[in-house]
């Protein structure tokens, strides 16, 4: 798999009947390894080790619904009390992080309204700070720690 700009972790993974898996720490268990789960069990690494986050408190392929429509956040973190707290979208290497990618997240937060959104590829990373009371977002120079 392709090298990524974050930290570098061992993970665990395996071929069955031909096929990649990667163990998922918070799901517990292993499930294929395509290239944006590459993207997305490095990110979960990088928040859990990097800032903090406690597994317990991540959701991953987390379930919601827009517009009665059932949708799955790749990644959201709660903070203690159970409130999300930030809400993450992984695409593989290979897409670039576009409005479209924006739009989709900005989607799946219309009801959360978590203070913070990331969007990834694995390569480039943004992070925004989202102001509900003033109806607007500012970009952050770095991913909050819990």
């Amino acid at each position: 798999m392709l090298d990524l700009n974050l930290p570098k972790y061992d993970f665990k993974v395996k071929s069955e009947e031909g096929k990649k898996q990667i163990f998922d720490s918070v799901r517990k268990q292993f499930v294929a390894l395509t290239p944006e789960e590459w993207v997305r069990q490095h990110f979960i690494h990088f928040l859990h080790q990097e800032k903090g986050f406690p597994l317990g408190l991540m959701g991953v392929e987390y379930p919601l619904q827009y517009n009665g429509m059932n949708k799955r956040a790749d990644i959201i973190c709660f903070q203690k009390e159970g409130k999300p707290m930030l809400l993450v979208e992984c695409k593989s290497a290979n897409v670039s992080i576009s409005q479209k990618v924006f739009n989709q997240i900005a989607r799946y937060n219309f009801d959360l309204k978590v203070p913070y959104l990331v969007v990834t590829n694995g390569l480039q990373h943004f992070c925004c700070e989202m102001n509900y009371e003033e109806n607007s977002y500012r970009f952050l120079e770095e991913i909050p720690v819990f």
